[in-house]
């Protein structure tokens, strides 16, 4: 009589525990946050006004900002593309120095935003210039209206 082999209990599978999986993604979300949110401080652009700028000036220090206000005192060197001018809050006023194109809307008491940083002499130094304008759109009615209009941006 032949015996028919015994089958062996199934062998128990070892749990493995879930704690190198859980402590593996924490730490790679903590490097993932690292990464994101300490790059997201240096790439910020902060607005700031001539009066805010003034109060706190080691804060923006070594910083790109977009300073705000309104134009005073500019000038512009056509054949150089050269623009000095002072930008105020009637707060505080900062001299402000751009090299490029102006556009046609730039001139003074007009709003403008200059994006840049301060040198060591105390001059921001613009790299692109915004120029604020109204946003009020009047249709002319006449051809006085259109002389007037032609006139003031001149």
């Amino acid at each position: 009589m032949t015996t028919s082999p015994t089958l062996l209990p199934q062998a128990r599978r070892r749990k493995r525990s879930p704690l190198p999986l859980i402590a593996g993604g924490g730490l790679l979300a903590a490097l993932l946050g690292v990464i994101v949110f300490g790059n997201l401080s240096k790439s910020l652009e902060y607005f700031v006004t001539p009066t805010e700028y003034k109060a706190q000036p080691a804060q923006y220090a070594e910083r790109t900002i977009r300073l705000g206000g309104l134009v005073r005192n500019a000038k512009f060197d056509r054949g150089r593309l050269n623009l000095t001018f002072t930008v105020t809050d009637f707060g505080a006023s900062y001299p402000v120095s751009y090299q490029g194109a102006v556009s046609d809307l730039f001139k003074e008491n007009q709003g403008v935003v200059v994006r840049g940083a301060f040198n060591s002499a105390g001059v921001f130094q613009a790299n692109e210039l915004l120029v604020k304008h109204s946003e009020e759109y009047r249709v002319p009615t006449n051809q006085a209206d259109i002389k007037t209009m032609l006139k003031d941006t001149k």
